[in-house]
């Protein structure tokens, strides 16, 4: 079994085929995915979502790059969806959320700052629900994790992770798994690969950010990534560490449990 832990199956881009492109990535293998909200119009959106996929699971969050768009109460908003989600066993995190210290015009000043408030604010939300975070992390970890550190051992994953050697250490400290997807799959991607050798499996996920990150044998027209890929972003992992696309699928599904401990309730509501 594998599990996509991080895809955006309700972007516009799957509009016109969402149910067999998630009817194909289970055919392929890959039987739970995960994916995240990005601002509060689109909470109902990933649970209803998220039902109606086997295998579905959602998370609920306020993503960097939507902060600047979003309003104060809507973390209000957001803290009553969580509380009313507790008992829907396809809630499994609060997420998309972090910083995003690549794009030029919220890197610096108030937006920068308002940024760090919602993250901050985010978290919180976190440690009181006593849930994992699904970490947007772009030229951004140090921040990251000096928020991370006011608040104890959340754990989640720190999605599309590349950083430095020391700093995934420090994310797999807090309880993190690092998520690996299409960008592995480039042979000039030296960090990551790095990672995807040099770090423990224990410490590492699996994830296609779909429509988004796509790998590298997707070429024009069709550079839409999907969840189905998941199955070769594995066997590019399994090839890179000299192991089996078996070892790589137990492990990596194993970790994802691990670091989301609602995800295997996610996957059994299909069977009741």
């Amino acid at each position: 079994m594998l599990i996509d832990t991080h895809c955006h199956l309700d972007a516009a881009e799957f509009d016109a085929d969402r149910e067999q492109v998630a009817d194909h990535a289970c055919e392929a293998g890959v039987q739970a995915i995960v994916i995240p909200a990005i601002e509060r119009a689109n909470f109902p959106v990933v649970r209803d979502l998220a039902a109606k996929v086997a295998g579905g699971a959602y998370a609920l969050g306020i993503h960097p790059l939507y902060v600047p768009r979003a309003a104060d109460s809507d973390l209000d908003a957001l803290r009553e969806a969580i509380r009313q989600a507790l008992g829907d066993p396809r809630f499994v995190a609060i997420g998309e959320i972090g910083l995003d210290f690549f794009v030029p015009e919220i890197a610096s000043g108030e937006p920068r700052e308002r940024q760090e408030r919602f993250y901050a604010a985010q978290l919180a939300m976190a440690a009181e629900f006593r849930l994992p975070v699904l970490l947007h992390v772009r030229k951004s970890q140090d921040i990251l994790l000096k928020h991370l550190r006011r608040h104890g051992r959340i754990g989640g994953i720190a999605h599309a992770f590349n950083g430095s050697a020391q700093q995934a250490q420090a994310f797999i400290d807090h309880g993190f798994a690092l998520g690996l997807g299409g960008a592995m799959t480039y042979e000039r991607a030296l960090q990551i690969r790095r990672h995807a050798v040099d770090v423990g499996l224990e410490h590492l996920v699996l994830e296609t950010d779909a429509p988004d990150i796509p790998p590298a044998w997707l070429h024009p027209p069709e550079r839409r990534n999907r969840p189905g890929e998941l199955v070769r972003i594995a066997q590019v992992l399994a090839q890179l560490r000299g192991i089996t696309p078996a070892q790589v699928a137990h492990a990596t599904t194993a970790n994802a449990m691990r670091v989301l401990p609602r995800l295997p309730a996610a996957i059994l509501a299909d069977s009741e």
